[in-house]
């Protein structure tokens, strides 16, 4: 990037560009000179887009093996809690602190600094990866039988399972590269690397599941063969871009740049951010059971609506993970004015998306209700936690977001302690509704209060942090 000089403003020495050559370049100059808005939703798009792939695939698996048979279904519902959980460990709690540091060494114009983050965080993420995997082969299935599943539900848990931890160490890998290239500023490679990757999943699954042409017919332990296949190709493609000169993060794979210092600063911030979606699955955990007590319709009908409050997350996330190298590249530069302008902006685009997702849904909640029952007591029961809980969804995406915001400065307590009250207020609600024997819709309004007490606390706790 060619430079004639520099100039002092509030928050540091900015360079002035008059020319970027290549696309890394330009990313660069976006990333410190770009205006706020236009360039978050530039940058949100891709990862949303790619999100969306992980919604196409659930989809998918969930209908191919429904085909065999109800066993394979119950099996594969078994395992699915603890594989969307390490994904979310490895993509969103490390993944957004290592785009963070990579993005704040960065903004300080340490080029060998970043690159001895990302192959750190590489290592950090291949050691938990080995640790998942070894979990997953020695507890499985005591875990399994521990969570309700007997006979052939069981059996087809654990041989799903037992296949797809093969799969452990490249997700790992894939995360931590994909993190690595989000703090450079490139949010398009690791998009679209995931959504082939979501592609080829379902493909190769579909394909050994049922035995398509000459492949022999594996059920669902060719389902998690589309896992390994999939993102053992995405962590072998991303490690090769990444050591190409079109990427701006040039990593060279030296294994002495592997720093114990960089893994300690990664795992201070990242084991504490690990814990947000511990929190989030506890306090839907959570609520599930206190609607239980209600009966079998009423918790259909939460299911049902709660499984749109998942794909909400993805809306916040897409966002969110945008926000994380905007940040993090002002921090670096101690332009602390512009890391804040980027998070409040971000936190309010997503407080204003997911708040119109749920004003419609206030409004019509049959529109997403009717696509999986018709059952009138299981639809009321939908519907009413629609016209109640919507109204904590804008509060949902800012505290969302803001987390991530905070990933990108390297202070996550203060989202995390929201987070905890989110949980608190849920766990305290739900004895109160059992003493008080309240009705049904009260435990909606638990649901949205503990919403917006996530969102307000975090935006305060943001503004109160010093970054």
């Amino acid at each position: 990037m060619k430079q004639l000089d520099s100039l002092d403003v509030p928050g540091g020495a900015v360079g002035v560009a008059v020319e970027a050559e290549t696309p890394a370049e330009r990313r660069a100059l976006m990333m410190v000179e770009g205006a706020i808005l236009p360039t978050l939703v530039k940058l949100s798009i891709p990862n949303l887009i790619s999100l969306c792939s992980v919604a196409v695939v659930s989809i998918a698996e969930t209908a191919y093996v429904a085909r065999l048979g109800l066993a394979s279904l119950g099996g594969i519902a078994l395992a699915f809690p603890i594989f969307m959980l390490m994904q979310m460990l490895s993509a969103g709690a490390l993944g957004g602190t290592v785009s963070g540091a990579v993005s704040r060494a960065f903004g300080a114009e340490d080029r060998l600094r970043a690159e001895s983050v990302a192959i750190s965080a590489l290592a950090i993420g291949l050691v938990f990866g080995l640790a998942f995997a070894a979990m997953i082969f020695t507890l499985g299935a005591p875990l399994f039988r521990l969570m309700g599943g007997e006979g052939g539900i069981l059996q087809e848990a654990v041989a799903y399972a037992s296949m797809a931890a093969l799969a452990v160490i490249p997700i790992w890998a894939t995360n931590m590269l994909a993190s690595a290239a989000r703090g450079s500023g490139n949010m398009v490679v690791p998009a679209y690397t995931l959504l082939a990757a979501g592609l080829v999943q379902i493909g190769v699954g579909g394909a050994f599941g049922f035995g398509l042409g000459p492949l022999p017919r594996l059920g669902i332990v060719g389902v998690a063969l589309g896992q390994v296949v999939a993102f053992t190709a995405s962590a072998a493609f991303l490690a090769a871009y990444l050591r190409s000169e079109r990427s701006r993060l040039r990593m060279t794979f030296d294994l002495s740049q592997v720093s114990l210092t960089e893994i300690t600063a990664i795992m201070r911030i990242g084991g504490i951010a690990m814990l947000s979606p511990l929190l989030s699955v506890a306090s839907v955990v959570t609520l599930t059971a206190i609607v239980a007590r209600y009966g079998e319709a009423a918790l259909a009908g939460y299911g049902i609506a709660v499984r749109l409050e998942f794909l909400l997350i993805p809306l916040a996330f897409s966002v969110g993970i945008a926000c994380v190298p905007l940040v993090g590249t002002a921090i670096g530069r101690h332009d602390i004015a512009r890391a804040r302008a980027v998070a409040w902006t971000a936190g309010s685009l997503a407080a204003g998306v997911l708040g119109l997702v749920g004003a419609l849904l206030w409004l019509s909640p049959n529109l997403w209700v009717a696509m999986f029952t018709q059952e009138p007591e299981v639809t009321r029961v939908a519907e009413t936690y629609f016209r109640i809980a919507a109204l904590g969804f804008p509060f949902f995406g800012l505290g969302l977001c803001l987390y991530f915001a905070a990933q990108g400065a390297g202070k996550v307590g203060g989202p995390i302690a929201a987070q905890g009250m989110r949980l608190l207020v849920v766990v305290v609600g739900g004895v109160l509704l059992a003493n008080y024997g309240a009705p049904l819709w009260w435990a909606f309004v638990l649901s949205s209060a503990g919403m917006v007490v996530m969102g307000l606390a975090t935006a305060l706790l943001v503004k109160r942090t010093g970054w």
